[in-house]
């Protein structure tokens, strides 16, 4: 059998890969320290679940309508206003089955074959992927860590040609922790609205900022592209509700109807019982959640001067969400156990097998001269993986030649 050249063309993604393969070997014993997963390790609070407890003993456990229900749809209206200053209704909210999945069913109905959509790296993983899955094409926008790994309106404007149809931003961003401005993103808004781009602004780490950065929703910096754009948000990240697979989109009523119609051949609705969980984290005080932004923001300090102390290690200290994207360049083409090291990859499996660390290399977001590592860890994992990488990492040796 033949698969399909589409699935063929897309590659699983390598952050899953690596949390699975790290869960794999800490399950046959070995003691790994896993900085490769991109989730809170903090639990759901309690209020939600007990949410979601209710709605089983409840009897809330049958279909509701394929793009969510109806209260859930209410919650995200109401949040959109209190927080973002974004007015939306009902009709132009769907709830998906996390926001990986708005993602995709937004590239379903926007994309015709051979569209163009600007992706700015560094970029999380499924962006590329899933345009593939739409049949468009992925074209990389380069950024540099010396502007803070932010796109320019230059670039943009330079970019976007005959078959460009869609940017996608994210902010808070994953991998780099990079937060665009309010005046920044205006001003890529602007570009984008007077190419008659269509934007998606995915803001699933909104919640996660630190030293006082303000992050701003990019339909609230430039409304005049409301027509031309969407919100993508959910649960997964500020609320510690990765597995509850809670995502929403709000955009133009008819693409949101679009999405409906896709996802009711596709999934249906998302759980109603993780609904009704969602529900409660939209409607009641995130009592949690401060507590859980300051043991980051302690994580990212931490984790930021052991890596500078690192030789040959660079690393920018990131505004928001929970990785930091460390420059290595200067590790790459020395011999460790008498193996040269020439790539992120080839450094990323050195450190998983000579310090049992997991790391993500930066060539799975569009940047092969640097790692990701989540610091959604406990601050003992941090400190133990950190001392074993600088050990592992001293044993490099400048490759001579001889």
């Amino acid at each position: 059998m033949q698969l399909s050249r589409r699935i063929r063309q897309v590659s699983a993604s390598p952050t899953l890969a690596i949390d699975a393969k790290a869960k794999q070997l800490r399950a046959a014993g070995q003691d790994i320290i896993n900085f490769g997963a991109g989730e809170p390790d903090f639990d759901t609070p309690g209020y939600i679940k007990e949410a979601a407890i209710a709605a089983i003993q409840a009897g809330y456990t049958k279909y509701t309508p394929a793009s969510g229900s109806a209260e859930l749809k209410e919650a995200v209206c109401e949040k959109l206003r209190r927080e973002n200053g974004l007015d939306y209704t009902s009709k132009e909210v769907i709830i998906n089955c996390g926001a990986k999945h708005s993602i995709y069913n937004l590239l379903q109905v926007l994309i015709n074959p051979g569209d163009e959509v600007l992706i700015p790296a560094p970029y999380w993983v499924t962006y590329p992927e899933a345009v593939k899955l739409a049949g468009g094409k992925p074209v990389i926008l380069k950024t540099a860590e010396r502007a803070g790994f932010k796109l320019s309106p230059a670039i943009l404007r330079r970019r976007i040609k005959a078959k460009t149809k869609v940017l996608i931003l994210n902010s808070p961003s994953n991998p780099t922790g990079t937060v665009y401005t309010e005046t920044e993103l205006r001003d890529l808004m602007e570009v984008a609205t007077s190419k008659k781009q269509f934007v998606i602004s995915d803001e699933i780490y909104e919640h996660l900022v630190y030293d006082g950065v303000q992050q701003t929703s990019a339909l609230k910096a430039f409304p005049e592209s409301r027509e031309n754009a969407a919100v993508v948000n959910g649960v997964s990240k500020s609320f510690a509700m990765t597995g509850w697979r809670i995502g929403y989109t709000a955009g133009p009523a008819e693409v949101i109807s679009a999405m409906g119609k896709l996802q009711s051949h596709s999934t249906s609705n998302p759980t109603s019982i993780a609904m009704k969980a969602a529900l409660a984290a939209l409607t009641q005080p995130a009592l949690e959640l401060p507590e859980m932004v300051r043991s980051f923001a302690e994580r990212r300090n931490f984790v930021v001067d052991r890596l500078h102390a690192i030789p040959g290690v660079t690393c920018r200290k990131p505004e928001g969400a929970f990785y930091v994207f460390p420059n290595v360049y200067g590790l790459l083409g020395k011999v460790y156990r008498g193996q040269r090291v020439s790539t992120t990859l080839q450094l990323a499996d050195y450190l998983l097998e000579a310090a049992r660390v997991a790391v993500v290399p930066g060539s799975a977001f569009g940047a092969e001269d640097f790692l990701r590592i989540s610091y959604a860890a406990s601050l003992g994992q941090l400190q133990a993986g950190l001392e074993r990488m600088t050990r592992a990492l001293a044993e490099g040796k400048d490759d001579t030649g001889a």
